[in-house]
């Protein structure tokens, strides 16, 4: 243990899990805090005008897809969010720590993934709760981006990270 410590070149990305980890905590309190203060359903707390808190449940995947799929969903999005998260630990763990960037975006996107895995295996479903909209004159929403939650926002940081790295990024060997 001390020699993937003790020579820079030789640390993996390892270390990284640490981010991991504070994404799934600060997920799951953001979540107990929507379900513990915030009433399911409805338009909860307005923050700005066109920000929300709000307490909804989505049972698939991205803007609910797959959510009519009859609970079938639940066990196929839990089965590829541990692969995923697996297989990318498992890259962490071989990425040189010197490659920070793509370190990161490995890391937020395996903090991600188990934040919304811990959900849908618990409850069935991810709880969502920042709700961006956008009103006409008259005061009626007419446009608003589906719910999301710490985790997704991860999940996509990571991603997009990933996508400017692998295209901008010097090309390592």
């Amino acid at each position: 243990m001390s020699t993937i410590f003790s020579n820079r070149r030789q640390r993996t990305g390892g270390i990284f899990l640490l981010i991991s980890l504070v994404v799934v905590v600060l997920d799951q309190i953001t979540k107990w805090l929507c379900v513990n203060y915030i009433a399911p359903g409805g338009l909860g707390i307005e923050v700005l005008p066109f920000f929300n808190l709000v307490h909804v449940y989505n049972y698939g995947a991205a803007f609910s897809i797959l959510a009519d799929w009859g609970g079938a969903q639940r066990y196929l999005l839990s089965g590829l969010a541990l692969v995923i998260a697996l297989v990318l630990t498992v890259v962490l763990l071989r990425t040189k720590a010197e490659h920070k960037w793509t370190c990161l975006s490995y890391a937020l996107f395996i903090g991600g993934a188990i934040g919304n895995l811990i959900d849908r295996v618990l409850l069935g479903y991810v709880i969502d709760f920042l709700l961006f909209y956008w009103r006409d004159r008259d005061g009626l929403i007419v446009w608003a981006y589906p719910a999301f939650n710490v985790a997704d926002i991860a999940v996509c940081c990571g991603a997009a990270l990933l996508v400017i790295v692998t295209l901008f990024g010097k090309s390592h060997k």
